[in-house]
């Protein structure tokens, strides 16, 4: 669950990221922990769920890199379809994963007892990652990264690792074998009908 939560709570690293990557700002490892503790400050003032979903749903999309996002987590069968099935795969897994991640926020004040440290930030070109520990009281401690480049546009996200495990490399076995069964057309159904379910426990 706590992965999850980080999902959301880097929305907010990644707008002040938005804001001072153009003006020489602090790096962006001193916005993941500045911005966890404004975080906290953040679910303790509005604990309610539905209220956190909103500026969630507000603020997330414009600071992931979607279509990177997709791209990689289809893997071969991207190149197979055509621009229309890449859009509409690229407006599902969004939507799949905006649906996913703020479902955890009825767990948000889980944060208030966690803890951050900060790991040397790797960098390559426009790539950074930034590696991150949460600790919390009578549970291991989870490693987050967060993979991150920029394109001129700031910084974004295009893959999150939780323990290891690439939140991309997760979906591209599911993906290709969907696309192997039913093709490019049965993985938009297949994500769409995820969403459709989503939608309708909300409801």
């Amino acid at each position: 669950m706590v992965q999850k939560l980080f999902f959301f709570f880097l929305i907010l690293v990644l707008q002040a990221a938005q804001a001072t990557a153009q003006s020489g700002g602090p790096a962006p490892e001193d916005l993941v922990k500045n911005t966890f503790e404004e975080a906290k400050a953040v679910v303790r003032k509005t604990p309610d769920p539905r209220e956190l979903r909103r500026i969630a749903e507000q603020k997330l999309l414009p600071y992931f890199d979607f279509s990177t996002m997709t791209r990689l987590a289809v893997g071969p069968g991207w190149r197979s379809a055509t621009p229309e099935q890449q859009q509409k795969l690229t407006d599902a897994f969004r939507s799949l994963l905006v649906n996913t991640y703020t479902a955890a926020l009825n767990e948000a004040t889980s944060i208030l007892d966690k803890t951050l440290e900060i790991k040397p930030t790797a960098s390559k070109g426009n790539d950074r990652t930034v590696r991150t520990v949460v600790r919390g009281p009578g549970r291991p401690p989870v490693a987050i990264d967060y993979r991150m480049q920029n394109a001129g546009n700031g910084w974004k996200v295009y893959d999150v690792v939780v323990e290891g495990v690439s939140l991309v490399t997760t979906y591209r076995g599911e993906f290709s074998e969907e696309v192997r069964k039913s093709g490019v057309d049965g993985l938009i159904r297949t994500l769409e009908q995820k969403n459709r379910s989503v939608a309708a426990r909300r409801s």
